[in-house]
């Protein structure tokens, strides 16, 4: 160290008291409050569905749903979500009866090595919600969204924070188009 350095040492923050409503259970945790909500997913309450893929924001590997909105959980704080609502891929459906959503990739095979699988459909029922409130992408036509005619680049569109690395974007935009027509 240079002479006249001073070390700088962070102050200690203990545990923070924290409840994450989490796929409909609620978790009493008492948590340090710079660990991300990915994080706590996967470490402290072992809901290994949800992926860490880059850690960065920019894969969508860790997407989950805070009060019906997609995030990724890489970027945000456990301590941020206290009391809101948060649905991890584990939450959308059972074994027995899948999400019409997770049904869907299985029934297209909109999926290859899996690891983007849980993050891309908790986007894409996110997505069904935007399209059933109408809401407005970089690629929407018209003043209104008509849930039937859904183009494949209205989808990509809206799943463009999600990445592949086996490429299976033409199964997944099959998968969540049958889904969307079903609803329609």
């Amino acid at each position: 160290m240079e002479q006249g350095a001073h070390a700088v040492s962070s102050p200690y923050v203990p545990p923070q008291p924290l409840t994450l409503r989490i796929n409909g259970t609620e978790h009493q945790l008492d948590i340090e409050p710079r660990v991300t909500l990915l994080d706590a997913l996967r470490e402290t309450l072992h809901l290994t569905g949800t992926k860490k893929g880059c850690d960065r924001g920019q894969c969508g590997a860790c997407t989950v749903l805070v009060d019906g909105q997609r995030i990724n959980s890489c970027l945000t704080l456990a301590v941020m979500h206290d009391g809101r609502e948060i649905t991890t891929v584990e939450g959308l459906g059972q074994q027995d009866q899948p999400h019409p959503m997770q049904q869907a990739f299985m029934d297209c095979d909109g999926f290859q090595c899996g690891y983007c699988t849980p993050g891309q459909v908790c986007s894409a029922v996110a997505l069904l919600d935007e399209i059933k409130q109408r809401q407005a992408s970089a690629v929407t036509e018209g003043e209104q969204l008509e849930p039937a005619s859904l183009s494949e680049d209205e989808i990509r569109e809206r799943m463009s924070g999600n990445l592949c690395r086996c490429g299976a974007y033409p199964n997944i935009v099959k998968a969540i188009h049958s889904v969307v027509l079903r609803q329609a």
